[in-house]
């Protein structure tokens, strides 16, 4: 068999084997997702809206600062370990988000009985969820722009105290004094 068949059938393998696996945990996830944080929540409006609130908001900054030091680092010598692992981290820290997201704008059968789950057992979680995303990407966009501009601010800096020592006189044994 030439290598090329060879390929084509692993590849229709991996590709029947990843289908497979899509549908199984579509009817599983979005289910499972809603009675773990039902079971967080006991019901109570309160715990669901602050569950909601916290894993939305962690589950959204956290990723995108790993994916924004990814991106600053990715052309810094040996880097590739460092930007893959912030991109799997980043996608990790996603997971919870993304399973909410499976519940709420999942049109499976699943999906609507994670949903009614997620009503009964855990009500405020989505909404919260939602401002909770809100608030991570609030609070990813102010610590890079502080970041952006703390480095800013160091490179002029920098570049003044290169200016000054350009400026200062050679040092010939006594002070500069005050002028009259």
């Amino acid at each position: 068999m030439p290598p090329w068949a060879r390929k084509a059938i692993w590849g229709g393998v991996i590709l029947a084997a990843l289908v497979v696996a899509y549908f199984i945990l579509a009817a599983f996830l979005p289910r499972w997702w809603a009675q773990r944080v039902g079971s967080l929540s006991s019901g109570s409006f309160a715990q669901g809206i602050t569950w909601g609130l916290l894993y939305g908001a962690l589950c959204t900054a956290v990723p995108l600062l790993l994916f924004y030091l990814a991106w600053r680092s990715r052309h810094r010598k040996h880097a590739r370990v460092w930007v893959f692992t912030s991109l799997v981290l980043g996608l990790v820290f996603a997971i919870p988000n993304l399973l909410t997201l499976t519940v709420v704008l999942g049109g499976s059968s699943a999906a609507h009985a994670g949903e009614r789950t997620l009503d009964v057992d855990a009500p405020g979680f989505r909404g919260a969820s939602l401002w909770g995303a809100i608030i991570g990407v609030l609070v990813f966009a102010a610590v890079v722009f502080l970041n952006v501009r703390y480095r800013k601010r160091g490179e002029e800096l920098t570049e003044l105290r290169a200016d000054l020592h350009q400026r200062e006189p050679e040092s010939s044994g006594e002070a500069p004094g005050p002028e009259m």
